[in-house]
């Protein structure tokens, strides 16, 4: 861990510093790191190419039988967009033309995605389910990652680090588990290149993710950012005397372990007002606002551990989020799709604790946004564990919606039973289901996961039948029920699914709030990729 918090703040000190740079007056042009050897571009849309150079500067990018020109704005600046492109397998070059010259090689065109959270999506193939029969089989060079490197920030900053890598067995292992399986089946069912680029943190909060505008669009996040806009910021000079003086301590430091000598010396204090992955819109400035306007199809999204708890600011969370990278990257409302976070066991099995139902209610109410879908995965989580190793049926099940909704592929269930409405009849209830062609099915296990509760707000566990496309749910205990619950529990026990194998979303009729939660243990961190 003390290697991990080394490195983060090696990140944040070059992310500042990167802020506070703007292109030297007499530079050689560059490009943007996403325009690096083996990048994928997004076909069918027009493609925005940019990056630096000196000011007034004549710039000719070459790509794919088209030639632009433009010229270097006064800040060193300058950007052109190629017409959009078919799919295309063989690699070809981007050429740059200015003073000096750049060629970019083995660019593929293809489908383009976001894949950003926390640690669920971070998590690394290396450590998912299978993993080594995974990589052993990943023999995919035209499915290709993009990792950003970590870099938080006060400010939006113009670039983001990382470099693209084919999935082969020798780099599969580095990419995100959830988005490996969500690439691979987009790769293998569209027959077509596919661009995943991994902007992703262990540990972060939605509210880091979301850009400043956003905040600001919101009377009541934008407190929270007014907040974070009066802490003080650290001098330039404090900023370059500190990355110094770390590397100092780290040389010296890893010169006594070399030597085998014992070392004690603290690492340097930080400088006061030091952006961290927790700063709002800390990780949004530093990750995401560098990629565009990068062309894109769309973003996947797993995230919400960090939240639970604060479940009630989260649906506005998620939509200024949704909404702000929709702003910066300026391609419509693309589609944006997360996972609904799985089944654990917070705080024990029981009614005080609903943190994490009331967390996936909240992403729930968020598909009220144009072009959003969740992924539900209720029966493949980890009661004990906060990092369920089974990452493909969830890759898998994003696919399933992107297919279907974004690439419009027919006859496919990318969904299982969704609640339409409840209705009393008698001692019981009956629950409709939304219309679908593939029928409900009890788990092997019985129809588990299902409650009801009378005026005194008591939930008892409750029996239930399928009824062609409805439940009928009854309890002996509840012989007047007013309330009926499916899976609404941090860790219940799916029961239902479709004969698709696909889990029933959770519901609830009632609006009762939960009992007081306790005070939520820090969540732990993921491996290092």
């Amino acid at each position: 861990m003390r290697l991990l918090r080394l490195r983060t703040l090696h990140l944040v000190t070059a992310g500042l510093l990167a802020a506070a740079a703007s292109p030297a007056l007499h530079a050689a042009a560059t490009l943007a790191p996403l325009f690096t050897n083996g990048a994928v571009l997004q076909r069918d849309k027009p493609l925005p190419v940019w990056g630096t150079g000196t000011p007034g500067e004549k710039i000719s990018v070459t790509f794919a039988g088209q030639t632009l020109a433009t010229t270097t704005s006064p800040e060193g600046r300058w950007r052109v967009t190629l017409a959009p492109l078919p799919a295309s397998t063989a690699p070809r070059e981007l050429t740059v033309t200015a003073t000096n010259t750049l060629t970019v090689r083995d660019i593929l065109v293809g489908e383009v995605w976001i894949a950003s959270g926390q640690s669920n999506m971070e998590w690394p193939l290396a450590y998912a389910t299978d993993a080594k029969t995974e990589i052993n089989a990943a023999n995919f060079p035209q499915f290709r990652q993009f990792k950003v490197e970590r870099q938080p920030s006060y400010d939006p900053l113009a670039t983001a680090e990382g470099s693209w890598q084919p999935a082969t067995p020798a780099t599969a292992g580095q990419f995100t588990a959830v988005g490996y399986f969500f690439g691979r089946s987009l790769h293998r069912e569209l027959n077509v290149p596919v661009g995943l680029i991994n902007s992703s943190w262990g540990g972060t909060g939605a509210g880091a993710w979301i850009s400043p505008e956003a905040y600001k669009a919101d009377p009541n996040l934008a407190k929270i950012y007014a907040g974070q806009e009066k802490t003080p910021r650290p001098t330039a000079d404090a900023l370059a005397a500190y990355a110094a003086d770390l590397a100092a301590w780290k040389k010296a430091r890893d010169e006594a372990a070399s030597a085998k000598q014992a070392w004690k010396t603290p690492a340097p204090k930080i400088p006061a007002g030091f952006a961290n992955p927790r700063t709002p819109a800390g990780l949004y400035n530093g990750m995401i606002h560098p990629l565009a306007p990068y062309a894109l199809r769309g973003a996947i999204w797993y995230q919400g551990e960090s939240n639970a708890g604060h479940a009630s600011q989260y649906n506005a969370l998620l939509t200024a989020l949704i909404t702000g990278w929709r702003a910066q990257f300026n391609q419509g409302d693309f589609p944006f799709y997360w996972v609904q976070l799985p089944n654990l066991d917070v705080g024990g099995l029981n009614a005080t604790n609903w943190s994490w139902a009331e967390l996936r209610e909240a992403q729930t109410k968020t598909l009220a946004q144009p072009n959003t879908a969740q992924a539900i995965t209720l029966d493949v989580g980890e009661v004990k564990g906060l990092h369920p190793k089974n990452k493909k049926p969830v890759g898998e099940r994003l696919a399933l919606l992107a297919l279907a909704r974004t690439y419009g592929e027919k006859n496919l269930i990318d969904s299982g039973p969704v609640f339409k409405s409840a209705l009393r009849e008698s001692s019981a209830y009956r629950i409709t289901y939304q219309p679908s062609s593939s029928p409900l099915q009890a788990a092997p296990a019985g129809l588990t996961a299902f409650e009801l509760a009378g005026e005194d707000k008591v939930f008892h566990p409750a029996e239930a039948r399928i009824d062609g496309a409805t439940v009928v749910v009854s309890s002996a205990a509840v012989p007047a029920p007013v309330a009926v619950r499916y899976a609404y529990r941090n860790a219940p026990v799916a029961g239902l699914f479709n004969a698709a194998g696909l889990p029933a979303a959770p519901f609830r009729t009632d609006t009762w709030p939960a009992p007081p939660t306790p005070k939520a243990a820090p969540l732990p961190q993921p491996p290092e990729s």
